[in-house]
């Protein structure tokens, strides 16, 4: 059940590229703390072993609830539709 905070808390949707070149998605209502550690080696485990990361893509969303919607419709594509995303996302810059 979402508390009062996660309501009122805007959340980052995120995608690192590991320095195996391998992506990886998490969400995250801090994301610069998020990175950080994840580069020191105590965030995901995924992530442990595929060190430095870099953030490649980051979407905010007004709530927990849909920032997890987001990263579940981002795990679900394949490599070059993530790809083809961060495409998309450099080409609004």
């Amino acid at each position: 059940m979402p508390t009062e905070s996660d309501c009122r808390m805007e959340y980052t949707v995120y995608m690192l590229r590991c320095a195996d070149g391998t992506l990886y998605t998490g969400i995250t209502n801090d994301l610069t703390r998020r990175i950080a550690v994840h580069n020191s080696g105590k965030g995901a485990k995924y992530t442990r072993g595929r060190l430095p990361v870099k953030l490649v893509y980051s979407a905010p969303c007004p709530n927990k609830s849909e920032a997890l919607r987001m990263e579940l419709v981002i795990k679900r594509m394949n490599r070059r539709e993530k790809e083809a995303l961060l495409q998309i996302r450099r080409a609004d810059f």
